[in-house]
Order: structure tokens, then sequence, then C-alpha cells
């Protein structure tokens, strides 16, 4: 009970700093964030948010995204949502201004907002974030049953309840591709039951006997990749039904063309073209660890940090989850995870080289328990990123890390993760290898240890110029201010490379001068 009235208290506190009730037009949640649609960003007290013990950050994007934290925004939402209901149904209807007028004012200022950041290529890759973050969850329940069920039958115990584990971590993959097809329609505005329907067409075992481009297919060939385009497919069929079909005939005829029309072309073309880049993805990923090793590794750890600031980090869900899919893992991931090993190891320096700036080092005090598990914005937005000089030591730390992990990978100790989202401390229960898990455990958490070590001591040695030290080393100085993300969606990136909630994604460009980091 004491639980529930802590998030009630934190929905309640909330609530009248976004403008109350009337100002929410939208509620959902991600992995580790608070996703509100607004009237009128005005309305909005951004500075008492971020002073609520509760809240860790603040990020600008489509939406209005508060972050709380894994486990906590889950709890908190629907109370929430039912402080919303419950307002609304007290309140009496407005008089001074219309709700067409305050939708108004709300939708021209968040044209403005989305304006300052909005490419088409940033904006595709939102929407393929929003596909594949609703599905994090299912990956990350799915995987640590699949890695618990992999250590029980290694052991020899429990022999006749790793049957049914097996079935509960591999029912979901087995059907991904359905729940791709889903979201992809509801995404891109089609009506998201066909977009399913017309993607289980690849997982159906019958389509063992048909025959295409010369070859036998294969339940499942094609996998997300088909599947997403398949969606996408069956949404341009079914608007173009919807303009030409007579009303009376709608029913009937636009779901029937939408379902045959897409069908036929995902069955005869979308399934074969969409396996091979599904194996080139493969192929490439075990090539480049193979033969790149240390440098592909030093690469990819130290370049995912600012991949997540401009919004481009997106672009490697469908990638990973591909992988999964594919091999069972992604080798991807556990490197990637080192940025915030570098993030992390990159904050320490920073407490220890302010040590008279208690607001900065308070707040990293109570951002590294969260970082350590894999949730690194605080630590991004309310420490390195406005410092600056910090945020690129840290993608040292998150490249060393990366070299390790990715040269034991070319010396055929395979690590990867089972699922998305998670990283640092929280991969773990995820971690799946080649050589049994002890080892997996081992390399990963090496990678780590040397990302901690390797971020602290580039951002000690390299982090601050004698002006940086001078103007914040001072007790009456306050933290630098938050950084707030005005990028692409967000799984959160610090919650691990795929999430990234994700997802989201970070600041706008650095060249946007009032959204550049605040210090070099």
């Amino acid at each position: 009970m004491a639980t529930e009235d802590k998030n009630r208290a934190t929905a309640a506190a909330i609530l009248p700093l976004v403008g109350g009730a009337p100002n929410v037009s939208s509620i959902a949640h991600c992995m580790t964030r608070l996703r509100l649609g607004l009237h009128d960003r005005s309305l909005v007290d951004d500075e008492a948010l971020k002073a609520l013990p509760a809240v860790m950050g603040v990020v600008e994007d489509d939406t209005y995204q508060i972050v709380l934290g894994p486990g906590t925004v889950a709890r908190v939402t629907p109370e929430f949502e039912q402080l919303v209901e419950e307002a609304r149904e007290a309140a009496p209807a407005p008089v001074a201004v219309s709700a067409e007028e305050l939708a108004a004012q709300g939708a021209a200022i968040k044209a403005q907002q989305k304006a300052k950041n909005a490419t088409p290529f940033k904006l595709f890759l939102r929407r393929i974030a929003n596909i594949f973050v609703p599905l994090i969850p299912a990956l990350i329940g799915c995987g640590i049953i699949a890695g618990l069920n992999g250590l029980l039958v290694n052991l020899g115990w429990l022999p006749a309840v790793t049957p049914a584990l097996a079935a509960m971590a591999s029912g979901f993959m087995a059907l991904i591709a359905v729940f791709v097809g889903y979201n992809t329609a509801k995404e891109f505005g089609g009506t998201p039951i066909l977009g399913g329907a017309v993607a289980a067409i690849i997982v159906f075992p019958g389509v063992a006997n048909i025959d295409a481009f010369g070859q036998t297919l294969s339940p499942g060939q094609g996998g997300v990749l088909g599947a997403l385009g398949a969606a996408v497919l069956a949404v341009y069929v079914e608007k173009w039904c919807r303009r030409w079909v007579p009303e009376a005939l709608d029913v009937l005829v636009t779901p029937t063309l939408t379902v045959l029309i897409s069908g036929l072309v995902t069955i005869f073309g979308l399934m074969y073209v969409a396996g091979e880049i599904s194996s080139a993805i493969g192929t490439f990923a075990d090539w480049l660890l193979s033969n790149g090793g240390a440098g592909a590794g030093f690469v990819l750890g130290g370049l995912f940090l600012p991949l997540v600031m401009l919004g481009l980090h997106q672009a490697l869900i469908p990638i990973h989850t591909t992988l999964i899919e594919q091999q069972g893992s992604t080798v991807l991931l556990p490197i990637l995870a080192m940025a915030g090993a570098g993030q992390v190891g990159a904050a320490m320096a920073v407490y220890f080289r302010l040590p008279r700036n208690e607001s900065i080092r308070r707040t990293i005090k109570s951002a590294l328990p969260a970082g350590l598990l894999g949730v690194g914005e605080p630590l991004i937005y309310g420490v390195s990123l406005p410092l600056g000089r910090p945020f690129i030591t840290a993608c040292v730390g998150g490249a060393f890390g990366g070299g390790v992990v990715g040269l034991f990978n070319q010396l055929g100790d395979t690590v990867g993760s089972t699922a998305i989202g998670p990283s640092g401390w929280a991969l773990f229960p995820l971690l799946d290898g080649n050589h049994g898990l002890g080892s997996t455990i081992a390399i990963y958490g090496a990678g780590l240890l040397v990302g901690y070590v390797a971020g602290f001591l580039a951002t000690y040695f390299f982090g601050f110029s004698q002006d940086l030290l001078t103007e914040f080393n001072v007790s009456q100085d306050p933290a630098p201010s938050t950084v707030a993300a005005t990028g692409g969606p967000h799984t959160d990136t610090a919650n691990g490379p795929g999430s990234l909630d994700s997802t989201n994604p970070g600041p706008t460009d650095p060249g946007s001068p009032e959204k550049a980091p605040a210090r070099v």
C-alpha cells in the first residue's frame, strides 16, 4: 500500500506541473519515460518537474517525456491516467477558451518544436522505433526465461520443467513478425489487424509448400524485415481501396483486396528479398567481429553515444531484432552497451574533479546507481553533456570497453544478448555465448570494467579545461542546466542500445546553437 501511495503521490505532483488534466491530450509510457501529448507546451513548469525527487530528467520530442526510470514509470502511469480521468470528470466545461482553440494553440507550438529537428530521415527512424520499442518488454521477459532454461538444461536440473520454459521463451519469437506487422500498420496509419494478418503469412507453416524464385519458401523467411515491408504495403493498398471502393462495399472489398494483394506480393517477392537481406545482416555482423575484432568494437562502442545524440541509433533496432530472430542473440548489443560504462566512469571522474560543487556531486550520487543498471539519462543530461568535454571522454571509455568485447569475439568467444533494451549490469541475465555462461559473463564484465576505468581516466585527466574547473569547482555554483532533448524517438538510449525507450534519443544536432553542449 505504501508503494501505491508513493506512486500516486508522484503522479499527483506531476499533473499540475504539466498544466493539469485539461492540458494532457495523450498518455503513454516506454521503458523509462512517461510520454505526454500536451495541448499547450508553455503551461509546463520544467524546472519544478526536474526538482521532483522521482523525476530523473525531461526530454522534449514529439511528446513531452518525463524520465522516471524502469519499473517506476509502469506504476506511476496508471495512477497518472486515473488522476487525469478523475479531474476531467469533475471539472466543469471550459468557458473562456474552447477545446478547439486550445488544441490549435498546442498544435502550433508542437509543430514549431518538431520543425527544429524534423528531417525526413529522422522522422522515418522515429517511426521504426515506434514499431519495435513496444516489443522490448516481451523480448526482455522471454530472453531471461530463455537464459534460465539454458542454464537448467546445462545443469541437468528440472527436466520436466525445461520444455515448458522453452515454449514460453520461444512462443513470442515464433510470432514476432505478426506483432511487427500489427505495430507497423498502426504507425503508418492503416488498420493494425490487417497489417498483422498480412505479416502472419510469413510465419504460417503452409508457405513451405510454395515455390518462389525457384526456391521453396521457409516459414519465417524474411522475418521482421519482411513483416515490416508487408505491413507497409498493406497500408498503402488499404488507403488506395478507401479512396476508390464505394462505401457500401468497403467493409467487404477493402480488407479482402488488402490481404490478397499484399499477401501475393509478400509470398512471391518480399519473403525472398527480405530473407536475403536478413541473411546478409547476420553474415556481415559475424564477419565484422570475426575480422575486425577489437577495432570494430572500439569504433562501435565509441560512436554509440554520438549516434544517440543525433537520433540515428534507432536504425539499429531492426538489426538487433533480426539478429535475435535469426541467431538467438545480437552480438552488437553487448559492444554498444559499453557506451554506458564509459558514461559511468566519466561521471565518477567528474565527482572527484569537482569536490566543492555539491550540486553536481549530489546529482551524480543519485544518478549513479541507475547508470550502473543501464539507465544513463540522468548522467548524460544532468552531468556529461552539459559540461561538454566529459561527454567526449565518456565516448572514449565506451570505445575501450567495446574494443575488449570485440577482441574476444575475434578470438572465438562470442558474446551476445537475447533481448534489446537493458545495458550495464541489467544485461547480465540476458547474455548468451558459445563457450558457456561463465565465460560470457566474464568477458562482458571485463568490458564493463575497462569501460569504467577508461572513461574515468580519460575524464579525470582530459575532461576539464582550467576555465571549466575554475567555473564549476566552487561550492556556490549550481549544477549545469539539463539539456532538453529534441531528437528522434526514443528507445531509451540510456537504457541500452536497443531501447534504447530505448528509445530517446538525445539533443538536437550539435550545430544548433541553443542545443549544443554548454561547455567544451
